[in-house]
């Protein structure tokens, strides 16, 4: 593959955006113990706030753990191949390490040059092509020198091939979660980057939804032609996941009170920085979240659906958060594991059913425990 492709829309958007240095504004995590910082977010988690209130719910046995990798450093994104195997990605050294389906322990595979590992950046979501088993190929989100981008490649060697660049990055509010979604196009989840204005900025990518052709283009049917912006007004995404009707559900990271689920529609927007959480919509032009938490109760970053049930890793809030799912429409949320494992960041659902679950507390946020970090594999029952 050639090194680099370089869009009109990616040139256009590199002209335009400035790549952001530390400014007052939390982190990722609203969320997290207070930093060298004195931002808003890091040095307020606000305690009391309500959280919606869904209609109903009940809790999911998720049985016993297995725990099938551990010392890995910074886990960050993980996807399946077609034959259940895994590949999970180290944000800070940048490597790719596979995992067999149904075995444990991890080795790498591949190592994404040029990632700039600082702060909240490095090396974040992986995805696979939806034709791997013609084309090979494997996509990553990362943290480069000067912004933030996607790139693909073959795991048997040679350099990445980028496909999108020019989202601004910064210490924190990277976003940086990919998923293929059911149409065979490529989502991605953008942070705003610590500069706000960009997420009511149509000509911004940051603190968006895009989406993307698999060569990186926008993709046909977007809500503005020409355009990879699918949604509009987030924050900082770092869950994306569908239901068994193909609706997009996405995490989003708030800043003083409310963190968010949101079931996602092209055109829409969500409210940042104008609302957080549930508010005023301006007579239509925002859009509710279906599910909120405080933030010392969720911080979430990875989501995943199996069958009618949204899991939701929660890092501040150290727990999963089981979520009943009925036609778009979420039930009571129950947290799991509440303090068992540490900061929870990614949840995925294997080709197998099982669900596989990475900790981060290897991140310089979290209490570190004894073989941290850790991914940990579970069969739901019920």
């Amino acid at each position: 593959m050639a090194d680099s492709r370089v869009k009109p829309w990616s040139r256009r958007l590199a002209a335009g955006l400035l790549v952001l240095g530390v400014s007052g504004c939390g982190s990722e995590n609203a969320d997290q113990e207070p930093a060298a910082t004195d931002s808003p977010q890091e040095t307020q988690a606000t305690q009391g706030a309500e959280a919606t209130t869904p209609s109903s719910g009940s809790e999911i046995d998720l049985g016993s753990p297995e725990e099938i990798a551990t010392g890995i450093e910074v886990p960050w994104g993980v996807a399946f191949l077609p034959d259940g195997t895994a590949l999970v990605a180290e944000r800070d050294s940048a490597r790719i390490l596979q995992i067999p389906a149904n075995g444990t322990g991890s080795e790498p595979v591949y190592e994404v040059p040029g990632v700039d590992a600082a702060g909240e950046g490095g090396l974040l979501g992986l995805a696979v092509s939806p034709d791997y088993a013609s084309d090979e190929t494997v996509y990553a989100y990362y943290t480069a020198a000067d912004d933030n981008r996607i790139v693909r490649f073959q795991l048997d060697g040679g350099r990445p091939e980028v496909i999108f660049e020019g989202i601004a990055k910064n210490s924190y509010h990277n976003g940086g979660r990919i998923a293929f979604g059911p149409d065979g196009l490529l989502y991605v989840g953008t942070g705003d980057a610590g500069d706000t204005s960009t997420s009511q900025n149509q000509d911004s990518v940051n603190g968006k939804i895009l989406r993307l052709t698999p060569d990186g283009d926008p993709a046909p049917g977007n809500p503005e032609n020409d355009s990879p912006v699918y949604s509009s007004g987030h924050r900082n995404v770092q869950g994306l996941a569908w239901d068994s009707e193909d609706r997009l559900f996405a995490a989003e990271f708030g800043q003083n009170e409310l963190d968010e689920i949101n079931l996602i529609e092209p055109g829409k927007n969500y409210g940042w920085p104008e609302v957080e959480g549930e508010g005023d919509t301006e007579d239509g032009r925002f859009t509710n979240p279906l599910v909120t938490w405080p933030t010392d109760q969720a911080s979430p970053s990875g989501i995943a659906i199996a069958g009618n049930t949204l899991y939701v890793a929660a890092l501040r809030g150290e727990r999963l958060w089981t979520v009943p799912l009925a036609d778009g429409e979420t039930g009571e949320p129950v947290a799991q594991f509440e303090g068992n494992y540490g900061r929870l960041r990614t949840v995925e659902v294997a080709p197998d059913g099982a669900l596989w679950l990475t900790t981060s507390n290897t991140d310089g946020r979290g209490d570190v425990q004894d073989a941290d970090d850790r991914i940990l594999r579970f069969t739901p029952i019920g």
